[in-house]
């Protein structure tokens, strides 16, 4: 096991165009993932004021979709 894990270790030592593309990939899954939760999943139970509010959100959330 410590052989194959000293393998990739020095594999992304060694490496020089690998660096730049994983970060970019990475970089591109941030960017993604902060869109993605930015205009597909709003935050609904933080626009709520009380307690009672936020869990009969919730509560009406989880029955409608089991229906």
């Amino acid at each position: 096991m410590k052989r194959i894990v000293q393998f990739y270790i020095d594999g992304f030592r060694r490496m020089t165009i690998g660096r730049s593309l994983w970060l970019l990939i990475i970089i591109k899954l941030a960017v993604i993932f902060l869109v993605l939760k930015l205009f597909f999943f709003p935050d609904v139970l933080g626009s709520l004021s009380s307690d009672d509010e936020r869990a009969e959100a919730v509560r009406q959330t989880l029955t409608e979709r089991s229906r």
